[in-house]
């Protein structure tokens, strides 16, 4: 093999070529922070803890993040982040205006929520589709890390699509599996929670949801579409109207059947008791097959995405399979409650 030796004028070249790429991608990061972190929010929490009997501790602190999607104070966060209902929460901007949090509505099926605070001239995010995302696509993240460092900025790739990961409580009826999530290796950390992950275009195509624990560079977040879907539900209504089965499921992968010789499904773990899915007689370690003869797979947001596309009230019919025979069960499905 013969070594070719580049002249020094090539290499010049080459290495004004690299430093021209490093300045762009740095004057995209730039510009989309300026033009987007007025409208991302740091989400705080204020509460009094008992802390023994005859002592109580006010606590003030900043949890979580958010950003702004309507001028009129609508700020989206997630569910997780203002969970409790006895205490008081708070948005400040970043200018450090203070808003308290006037009403808080939780999606029952999503970890998300809507916050609404007093004002009538917020900047907005803009919101990007979350349809055609590419694994390798560039993404920022903003949000308040570790609950400390407010606005915090850091970027990566899309590391993974479709991912599978346990949303809600087995002691709340929100327990459904959020199928459909973005993987990314943009640093995520406590505190990030609620924030918008952005493309390019320095438009929100997720909500950071989650880190994998006893990981790195490994955070996960909601798209963008399901933020919009629920919007365009609430703008209608004025409040939340899903349907709930009342599952929590793992999907078994192709891979997964064919290796155990069982169909390709959503595993029924638990079932919570007096649900939809309790009443139409579907039980633990069942596999969900189908609805409404619509095969159930681990792909375009498995059974969530599926139940979702229904309406409250509505008759579906359920196939299972269960040890080793198909059933035919019909679950009427009904509102979820917070």
């Amino acid at each position: 093999m013969t070594n070719r030796w580049f002249s020094p004028q090539e290499n010049n070249t080459t290495s004004q070529i690299v430093e021209q790429k490093i300045l762009n991608e740095e004057s995209v990061v730039i510009d989309i922070v300026e033009r987007i972190s007025p409208a991302v929010v740091t989400v705080g929490i204020s509460k009094t803890q008992k802390i023994n009997i005859f002592n109580s501790q006010k606590i003030e602190q900043d949890i979580g993040s958010g950003f702004v999607v309507d001028k009129n104070g609508l700020v989206i966060t997630n569910k997780h982040v203002v969970t409790d209902r006895q205490a008081k929460y708070r948005v400040v901007t970043a200018d450090n205006e203070t808003y308290e949090v006037a009403k808080i509505y939780r999606d029952p099926t999503n970890d998300l929520a809507i916050l609404k605070i007093d004002t009538n001239d917020l900047p907005m995010a803009a919101l990007g589709d979350s349809s055609n995302l590419k694994v390798g696509q560039f993404v920022i993240a903003i949000g308040t890390a570790l609950g400390e460092f407010r606005h915090t900025v850091t970027t990566g790739v899309i590391s993974g699509l479709g991912r599978g990961i346990t949303a809600g409580s087995p002691f709340e009826g929100y327990i459904e599996q959020l199928d459909n999530v973005i993987q990314t290796d943009a640093a995520i950390n406590l505190g990030n929670s609620g924030g918008p992950l952005l493309n390019s275009l320095g438009q929100v195509i997720g909500v950071n949801v989650a880190v994998a624990q006893g990981a790195q560079n490994i955070g996960f977040a909601i798209p963008i579409n399901t933020v919009k879907d629920m919007l365009q539900n609430f703008r209608q209504t004025g409040e939340f109207s899903r349907p709930f089965l009342g599952v929590r499921y793992a999907m078994v992968t192709k891979e997964a059947a064919i290796l155990n010789e069982i169909p390709e499904g959503a595993y029924v773990v638990e079932i919570i008791s007096g649900s939809p899915a309790d009443k139409a007689g579907i039980k633990k370690e069942d596999i969900i097959t189908e609805l409404d003869n619509q095969k159930v797979k681990n792909t375009k947001g498995g059974l969530a995405a599926i139940i979702g596309k229904k309406k409250v009230g509505e008759k579906i019919n359920v196939k299972i399979w269960r040890n080793g025979e198909t059933i035919k069960l019909i679950a009427e499905l009904r509102e979820a409650e917070e």
